[in-house]
C-alpha cells in the first residue's frame, strides 16, 4: 500500500456529500468511503472506536478492528469475558466511530449488538494466525494480573498444550455484530462548515437528514 498522499487529502472544496448525490442505503456509501480509506495509506483503516456502557452505567471505549459489514451488521471479534463482553451482556446498545485522517472523514454508527453464531466464530478463528489463536487461550482478557511474567507463563503453557495439534476456538471467544439504527457521515470543509449527513432507520427504510456542523 502506497504512503503517497491520497487524492482526497486536503480537498476541502469537495461537495459530493450532499443529499442529491449519496445512495439511498448507508452501507453503499460506507463501502465507498471504506475503500477510499483502504487506499489512502492508513495502516489500519479497519480500526474503529467501540463505545459501550459498563454494567454500572459508566461509558467505556476502546479500539477494535472491523472484520466485515453487511445488512446483518458491523462485525468484530473478542473475548466474551472481557470488559466489553461483560458490558454488552448487560447493555447491548453501543456505538462505533471511524476516523480516517488522511481523507478527513468520520463515520459514526449507533445500534444494538448481538453475538454471532458459533459457526461464524469458528470460521473466523480458524483464519487467525496460530499465535493469535493460542493467545486467545492464554490471556484472561481485562483481568488484573501481577505482571508480564504471568502472561508469558500462561502463553508457554498454552503453547505446550497445543503443540503438534490444531488450536480450537475457546468457548469464551467469538464474534459480535452491531446492527445500525443510525449512521452519520462527516466530511471536512472550509471554515469548519463541514458536511454531515445522517441516515436514520425508519422501519424497513432509511431517512436521510442533514446536520449542522
Amino acid at each position: 500500500m502506497s504512503d503517497a498522499p491520497s487524492a482526497w487529502q486536503g480537498d476541502l472544496d469537495r461537495d459530493d456529500l450532499n443529499e442529491d448525490a449519496v445512495p439511498a442505503h448507508p452501507l453503499a456509501l460506507f463501502g465507498h468511503w471504506y475503500e477510499a480509506a483502504r487506499g489512502c495509506g492508513l495502516k489500519e483503516p479497519s480500526a474503529m472506536t467501540l463505545a459501550t456502557i459498563d454494567p454500572d452505567g459508566r461509558p467505556s471505549a476502546r479500539i477494535v478492528l472491523l472484520k466485515g459489514f453487511d445488512a446483518d451488521g458491523f462485525r468484530f471479534y473478542t473475548n466474551y469475558e472481557s470488559r466489553k463482553g461483560a458490558a454488552l451482556a448487560v447493555h447491548p446498545d453501543a456505538a462505533l466511530v471511524f476516523w480516517w485522517e488522511p481523507i478527513e472523514r468520520q463515520v459514526r454508527v449507533t445500534g444494538t449488538v448481538h453475538k454471532l453464531g458459533p459457526e461464524d466464530a469458528d470460521a473466523y478463528f480458524a483464519r487467525r494466525a496460530r499465535i493469535s489463536r493460542i493467545g486467545a487461550h492464554a490471556s484472561p482478557q481485562s483481568e488484573v494480573i501481577p505482571g508480564r511474567a504471568e502472561l508469558d507463563q500462561r502463553l508457554s503453557r498454552a503453547e505446550a498444550q497445543f503443540e503438534g495439534r490444531d488450536v480450537p476456538r475457546p468457548p469464551h471467544w467469538g464474534g459480535y455484530a452491531l446492527v445500525a439504527d443510525s449512521i452519520e457521515f462527516w466530511q471536512a470543509r472550509h471554515g469548519r462548515l463541514h458536511d454531515r449527513l445522517r441516515y436514520r432507520r425508519d422501519n424497513d427504510a432509511w431517512a436521510l437528514e442533514r446536520l449542522a456542523p
